[in-house]
């Protein structure tokens, strides 16, 4: 097995331009000015790049195998859009179930252009300046840039940006405001993923303290759930949700038919997830790294739906589903490194904490998060790198966990988790804080009882039939 072709953590696939790039529109220069500075790039030189791909198949023979697999894997993850937004709509109610179809097709649509125009420069471009803290080079894919191997790279990546948006779609689900969700999604595209990415990802220093995310646990999951956490928490809770005393209220989803489905779609989706971040196609690995993406899910689904079944005397399906969802989050960043025996215990863990994460958010911290998914990317993402530098049994690429001697690799996991909290949470609220006290991000009381469908888009998901409103669902 040709073990040294599967990376160690993800890196650009090709360099990117050394140039600076486009200048930025003026405030005032609008529109026209960016169709003009569009026109520009596409009229632009390749440069020194591959655009053909001639030169990479002669300096690799395996490309095409290598090209084939990532992006097969990327079309998996895109799929996971339909994941997230079966989950999101059979967890929330009828009512809104337009306005989460509409988010998440545009988490993907402005992610892509996103990620396209500004957030894969920052994350991997290249520059001797601040080459720690930030990329420079190869805004929009133009000049250098333009070659086989890094719009590869890009594709793959845009994916995994597009993921980091949605998650903070359903802990803001039936009372945030549509315009200001657009741009909540764009600045984690363009900005907050791909400065954290490259931190991990991009040779930043993180990496270069020695902190590793194989697939994302960190870099796409726990960042995504800090944000939405950040979103909830200055949402505030939705109408009805706790009575006078603090209580909460159920509010239940309208199908658990639908959100059964996107568990099922997500779980499928994630393969491409893990197996696709080998970036190689002939990395053999990639059947432990499958393997331990399955058993992990298998042993959080088990676990939460025994402790709900414990707890309530009814095995709940809602928490089952999430606990599926808990434990490839967590195995996301060791799935390459960790035994399959090591993985089932991670999920074992991730099971245990996404039901009390979710009975300390609703009941203790009264943070109203429709769908779980602060406790399912936030508090597993965290758990997922932490658990990579405790178990990492160091029988594949030198990577050694705390149990088998790697305490200095623990200890850097662990300044990941804190800088990956510090700034997601902390820059999340910012911005939501900012968009507040401008624009405002949470729609009026009576659109919100009358549901976003019809305030925000004018329309219903469901024509055909009528709901009520009683404070507790529909």
């Amino acid at each position: 097995m040709k073990d040294s072709k599967l990376r160690a953590c993800k890196t650009g696939s090709a360099d990117l331009t050394k140039s600076t790039g486009p200048a930025s529109p003026s405030r005032g220069a609008g529109p026209l000015a960016l169709a003009a500075i569009l026109l520009a790039l596409l009229a632009s030189p390749a440069l020194a790049a591959d655009p053909s791909g001639d030169i990479t198949i002669e300096e690799n023979p395996n490309a095409a195998l290598d090209f084939a697999w990532v992006l097969i894997c990327g079309f998996l993850v895109m799929f996971m859009q339909a994941g997230f937004a079966m989950l999101e709509t059979g967890f929330t109610r009828s009512k809104n179930a337009a306005n989460i179809m509409m988010k998440n097709m545009m988490d993907f649509s402005i992610g892509a252009l996103a990620y396209w125009a500004v957030g894969f420069a920052v994350m991997y471009g290249t520059t001797e300046i601040i080459a720690e803290v930030m990329g420079w080079g190869g805004f929009f894919l133009a000049g250098e840039a333009y070659d086989v191997s890094t719009i590869e790279s890009w594709f793959f990546q845009m994916v995994f940006a597009a993921t980091a948006a949605t998650i903070v779609s359903g802990a803001v689900a039936e009372r945030c405001k549509f315009s200001t969700y657009l741009i909540i999604s764009a600045l984690i595209t363009a900005v907050i993923y791909p400065l954290y990415g490259h931190w991990v990802w991009g040779g930043g220093f993180l990496s270069e303290m020695g902190a590793l995310d194989f697939a994302g646990s960190g870099v796409v999951h726990a960042l995504g759930g800090w944000v939405a956490l950040a979103g909830a928490l200055l949402l505030g809770p939705r109408i009805g949700k706790y009575q006078r005393d603090g209580k909460p209220n159920a509010i239940p989803g309208h199908s658990i038919t639908l959100g059964t489905l996107g568990v099922f779609i997500l779980w499928f989706g994630w393969y491409g997830f893990n197996c696709g971040s080998t970036l190689v196609g002939d990395a053999l690995r990639v059947s432990i790294i499958a393997a331990n993406t399955t058993l992990a899910a298998a042993a959080a689904m088990a676990v939460a739906m025994f402790i709900t079944w414990a707890w309530h005397g009814k095995p709940d399906v809602g928490m089952a589903g999430n606990g599926a969802i808990a434990g490839l989050v967590a195995i996301t960043a060791g799935c390459a490194w960790v035994t399959p025996s090591a993985s089932v215990l991670i999920g074992i863990i991730a099971g245990f904490l996404v039901v009390f994460s979710v009975w300390l958010m609703d009941w203790k911290l009264h943070i109203d998060d429709p769908v779980g998914a602060i406790s399912v990317h936030g508090v597993n993402g965290a758990w997922g790198l932490l658990a990579l530098g405790i178990f990492a049994d160091g029988t594949y690429g030198g990577v050694a966990g705390l149990l088998h001697g790697g305490s200095d690799f623990f200890v850097a996991q662990v300044f990941s988790v804190v800088v990956n909290f510090t700034w997601a949470f902390g820059l999340g609220l910012i911005i939501f804080f900012i968009l507040k006290k401008t624009i405002g991000i949470r729609v009026e009381a009576t659109d919100e009882i009358a549901g976003l469908d019809l305030s925000e888009h004018g329309m219903t998901a469901y024509p055909n039939f009528i709901h009520s409103e009683t404070g507790r669902g529909d």
